[in-house]
């Protein structure tokens, strides 16, 4: 792409007459959303409202449960409530305006809110990740060291696990939001996206941003690579300890309780690998919105499904919330 350094006449620039040269800074951007026919547009309209009606009830059903059964007091539900968290905030950091976009096409935001999106959306993506691993791990010690998992795994450790990935996601957000922040934005102003993705942002800016590719090419491997190799071990371990189950039925649902949790993830980390990682070129600007759907928003609507509501523990404690709510 092309940009064009002179000065645009357009409202939503801020001319800096106290610098030596006619440079100018976006204080606005367009979001173009998905360049689609009207009529598909209506219907993606509808179709990513009931998506985004069911991310909210699912995991504000399992926030509840949870809340309410003191059963469901154990460290694999203080960590699944924490993922229900990061999902409802997800998808309602970008859900909302992709939504409006999908009405009303070419819909301005402000930079300040562009960069409060920005840093947001990688806050919980990167707390996922994070979480993602520690509640593997969980699984795995459950499973293949279960007389020592109320020593490892205590509420002393978890809760340490998980604002450390809370802290860490936050952190690295603000490092990639800092490197943004240093750009000059002279023009143009139209975000050929849903939402401020930084990739999509840094094409905007006009100097290099070499730097900012490296440090998210080195963030993926570390946030994406390696908790995707660490959740493998653990599966891999998992499965073996499964193998030696006597029980066929035991087995059985063990087996469909990892290989769906393999689903879940590798969906997640497959996509952000291919987004984040591979060659650019290779992946038009189109296909990089539906690869963002999938981990940004498919990704929050099947994790209820996948890990709590298909447990039969989950399944007991709404069935006990229903009984009291009848009998009151």
């Amino acid at each position: 792409m092309f940009f064009d350094n002179s000065v645009p006449s357009y409202p939503f620039y801020l001319f800096h007459s106290e610098m030596g040269e006619n440079q100018t800074s976006v204080t606005e951007f367009i979001l173009l959303g998905f360049c689609l026919d009207p009529g598909i547009q209506m219907l993606l309209f509808g179709l990513f409202s009931l998506f985004y009606a069911f991310t909210l009830l699912g995991n504000g059903l399992i926030l509840g449960l949870i809340w309410l059964d003191s059963r469901l007091h154990t460290p694999m539900y203080f960590f699944l409530s924490h993922l229900a968290i990061v999902d409802i905030a997800y998808a309602c950091n970008t859900v909302p305006r992709m939504l409006v976009n999908l009405l009303k096409p070419d819909q301005s935001i402000s930079f300040a809110g562009c960069m409060t999106q920005t840093f947001l959306f990688l806050t919980f993506a990167l707390t996922e990740c994070l979480l993602l691993v520690v509640m593997s791990y969980d699984r795995y010690v459950a499973i293949c060291h279960p007389l020592r998992y109320s020593v490892i795994m205590s509420w002393t450790g978890c809760i340490i696990l998980v604002v450390t990935s809370w802290a860490c996601g936050s952190l690295l957000a603000l490092v990639h939001v800092v490197l943004i922040l240093r750009l000059p934005f002279c023009g143009p102003h139209e975000i050929n996206h849903f939402f401020c993705e930084i990739l999509s942002v840094l094409k905007l800016a006009c100097a290099d941003t070499w730097l900012n590719q490296v440090v998210i090419f080195t963030a993926s491997v570390f946030i994406l690579v390696g908790p995707l190799c660490l959740v493998l071990v653990s599966y891999t371990r998992i499965l073996l300890a499964i193998l030696r189950i006597q029980s066929g039925e035991g087995r059985r649902k063990a087996f469909s309780t990892c290989s769906s949790h393999l689903c879940v993830v590798g969906l997640f980390f497959g996509s952000a690998i291919v987004m984040y990682m591979a060659p650019k070129s290779r992946h038009p600007e189109e296909q990089q919105k539906i690869l963002f759907l999938f981990y940004s928003f498919f990704n929050p609507m099947l994790n209820p499904m996948i890990y709590s509501l298909r447990n039969a523990e989950v399944k007991g404690a709404l069935r006990r919330v229903l009984y009291k709510e009848n009998h009151s």
